[in-house]
């Protein structure tokens, strides 16, 4: 089933007709008290709307997808927890520590919706194509067997990054969280429609050139691994994203008057749109020099600590 939030601030399903179902009347006897809480409603209370919904999926005659105008699917999630690297970008290298880092939810952005560049002195401003897993349940400690159980349904993903701020050159939070910089789209497709999120292709075209291009099949550390060792260090809950990270073979710049369109094979496609008023202008195509310098970092990685470990 695919959960789509459309035209400012409605919920809706993608019916089989291609369609959006609006299914706010069902969410309604929740009492959310915003846009922002409609999602988690919606996954606290999935088995019980189920069968409606798969009613409404079935008969369709909704909006036309045409003329419906989709935002994110995710309104305000409590979490976006991001992976930093978590691919083995071509090179057969031990297993790497796991690191992460929490991105604004302030960021949040859609399908054809405008990234804005901020004034501030980046290197470059790089896409990043991800697929990411909501959380479909309130979830600590969890173990290998009860990860998936967690999982509600997946999205694609876009993490917008400037490269170059901040003392240690390493672009966490500082680089990662400016408004808009975190683009889903262009829907949640639950689980069931989508069994294994290690054979997903993941591609990346900016103004009709292909940039990234990768499977999730060459990803670390799984998204298994993942929910299990996330959820030993911070509760997740029901609307909460654990983004996967990204193969930085492919990345590029983007610039002024860019279409950037994402790709996740099982789930769809979305644009977003770049805006810099300062008109700032990098290399165009592939920035190869980006990738090999994850290459290069990863022939020579950091021992492992004791406690490091995501199993």
């Amino acid at each position: 089933m695919r959960i789509a939030a459309y035209d400012g601030e409605r919920t809706g399903i993608v019916a089989s007709d291609e369609t959006v179902v609006d299914i706010g009347d069902l969410l309604r006897q929740f009492s959310p008290l915003g846009p922002e809480d409609q999602l988690p409603d919606l996954i606290t209370h999935y088995a019980e709307l189920e069968p409606e919904l798969k009613r409404r999926e079935d008969t369709g005659g909704g909006t036309p997808l045409r003329e419906a105008r989709l935002n994110s699917p995710l309104a305000r999630p409590s979490k976006i927890v991001c992976l930093m690297g978590n691919y083995r970008e071509g090179t057969d290298r031990p297993l790497q520590r796991l690191d992460l880092f929490f991105k604004s939810p302030e960021g949040i952005s859609g399908d054809g919706d405008t990234i804005v560049l901020p004034p501030h002195q980046a290197d470059i401003f790089h896409h990043e194509a991800e697929i990411a897993v909501v959380i479909g349940r309130e979830s600590k400690n969890l173990s290998a067997d009860e990860a998936m159980d967690a999982v509600f349904g997946y999205v694609g993903f876009n993490d917008v990054s400037a490269r170059g701020l901040g003392r240690s050159g390493i672009n966490s939070f500082l680089g990662k969280s400016f408004d808009t910089f975190a683009a889903f789209g262009p829907w949640i497709v639950t689980k069931d429609d989508l069994p294994d999120p290690q054979a997903l292709s993941i591609t990346v075209d900016v103004n009709g050139e292909r940039r990234q291009d990768y499977s999730t099949s060459d990803m670390e550390r799984p998204v298994t691994e993942l929910i299990t060792y996330i959820s030993s260090v911070t509760t997740l809950y029901p609307g909460d994203v654990i983004c996967c990270g990204t193969n930085h073979q492919g990345l590029g710049s983007m610039q002024d008057g860019d279409a950037v369109v994402t790709t996740v094979s099982g789930v769809g496609s979305f644009t977003i749109h770049v805006r810099d008023d300062h008109e700032r202008e990098w290399q165009r195509g592939i920035d190869r020099a980006a990738g090999e310098r994850v290459k290069a970092s990863a022939q020579h990685p950091v021992a492992p600590r004791k406690g490091d470990s995501a199993t």
